[in-house]
């Protein structure tokens, strides 16, 4: 199941170096390889086993059947609003359909988990407009530049011509970032100096995208804290020069999200939510030391899909985010 819901590269592979450079860029095929190992869901899974295993081998409904569910949820991240939303929903069902073994409640969790992170959701272009525009936000340190020049090789992979707006302009190092992304896989990047105009940024790039036929432009913006009040202002007014040139864009409002910092990220997101709206999250560092079960808390706080889940520091390690699979891939056993 894993390896039919990611795919899994031949062993030789994965011991080369896996570094993107132009001409190998050029030369890459039509899609993105997607990577081999999955630490994270394999963790996740485990837990997911566990209570499994327990849930079906209980013959009867009982409370601690329900105490142990709870428990193996919330072990694996789910976060506490969804365990308790969870474990009521199952109850009612249990109820309502006279369930009376765990086996039953266990069928009753899967379609529920499947429900709460809805259909998959690709990313957004517009039929309106010749560009589509997509905004990217986050934490500094969310992994957010990385996973827009993931973003921009597999759309480049797709037949777009896709450009890049270095509009996180606070952080000199960010520019440099996303110009190195840029000529590893043969993507143009707009910048200006550090400390520049955000807004110009974007609108040089928009006017550049739109002088040069490109139909895909993703913008970078500074990792800011729902707490500074410029900051988000700042977000606004990018937004407001979108429209002004693209009436219908921007056409996706990508919030990355860090998997290790777990809850504590999801306070963050809730704000970015509240201010400014978004139209889907990109989790990152979805590794060995992350839970999978995350994925249901950002699904049920924010109300908004999972677009793609990055798993590594590869090209490749970017994953379109498959509900069905997902959790059919947590029950599988070992």
């Amino acid at each position: 199941m894993l390896n039919r819901f990611f795919g899994q590269k031949p062993e030789e592979d994965s011991k080369k170096d896996q570094r993107v450079t132009r001409d190998q860029a050029e030369q890459a095929p039509s899609q993105p390889e997607p990577p081999q190992r999955f630490g994270f869901l394999n963790r996740t899974r485990q837990l997911f086993s566990r209570m499994s295993t327990t849930v079906e081998e209980t013959d009867l409904i009982t409370d601690t059947l329900w105490d142990d569910l709870e428990e193996s949820l919330l072990a694996a991240d789910v976060g506490p609003r969804t365990v308790i939303w969870l474990i009521e929903r199952l109850r009612e069902r249990a109820d309502a359909e006279q369930m009376r073994t765990g086996a039953q409640v266990q069928r009753a969790l899967r379609e529920e988990l499947v429900d709460l992170l809805g259909d998959s959701s690709p990313l957004h272009l517009s039929q309106r407009s010749p560009l589509t525009v997509m905004l990217v936000i986050g934490v500094n340190g969310s992994g957010k530049t990385t996973s827009i020049a993931k973003m921009a090789a597999r759309l480049s992979h797709e037949g777009h011509k896709v450009m890049l707006a270095a509009a996180d302009t606070f952080r000199a190092a960010a520019i440099d970032q996303l110009k190195v992304w840029g000529e590893r896989i043969s993507v143009p990047v707009i910048s200006q100096q550090p400390n520049a105009d955000p807004g110009a940024v974007v609108y040089d790039a928009i006017q550049a995208a739109q002088a040069r036929g490109s139909d895909v432009l993703i913008v970078d913006t500074a990792g800011r804290l729902q707490t500074k009040y410029n900051l988000m202002e700042e977000l606004k007014k990018i937004n407001k020069i979108i429209q002004r040139f693209v009436p219908d864009g921007p056409h996706e409002l990508l919030i990355v999200i860090d998997a290790p910092t777990g809850q504590n990220a999801l306070l963050q997101a809730r704000k970015f939510a509240e201010d400014i709206g978004l139209t889907g999250v990109i989790i990152t560092k979805m590794d060995s030391t992350a839970k999978g079960g995350f994925a249901f808390a950002v699904t049920d706080d924010l109300g908004v899909p999972i677009k793609f889940i990055g798993t590594g520091e590869k090209v490749e390690d970017l994953i379109p985010f498959d509900p069905q699979s997902f959790v059919a891939a947590l029950f599988a056993q070992e």
